[in-house]
């Protein structure tokens, strides 16, 4: 049986709650859900969303690089957006960042974040 190992990078900010940034179980990577938070834990829920979008997905794909894989790795990817309006703009920015990688993937539009914030992605991924 595979054992389970934690992923704590200073590439992405680190947890402000009892979880870990990213979970690996065998060739598998689960990561937590990011917001659009600074390297120093700073919440940029004052931002735009295009900006909160791409500072959310680069913490996201940062800790994914820490586990050992890359952007065309990812096999899943759940967004949650704080309105379906956001859905084009998120689409552009997510297009953006994954170039020809195609994730499967799932936008949920929630009434709220936590902290205002607009966007927060969570994955999985494989090594």
């Amino acid at each position: 049986m595979a054992d389970i190992e934690r992923v704590l990078t200073d590439t992405a900010p680190k947890p402000a709650g009892h979880y870990s940034q990213a979970v690996c179980h065998g060739d598998l990577i689960f990561v937590s859900g990011q917001l659009p938070v600074t390297l120093e834990g700073k919440i940029i829920a004052d931002a735009s969303f295009e900006d909160q979008a791409r500072l959310a997905l680069a913490n996201l794909l940062a800790i994914v690089k820490a586990a050992g894989s890359s952007p065309e790795r990812v096999l899943k990817v759940t967004v949650f957006l704080a309105g379906v309006e956001y859905w084009p703009k998120f689409n552009a920015v997510y297009a953006e960042a994954f170039g020809a990688a195609k994730p499967a993937r799932s936008v949920v539009p929630v009434p709220s974040l936590h902290y205002g914030c607009l966007v927060e992605i969570e994955a999985i991924a494989a090594r």
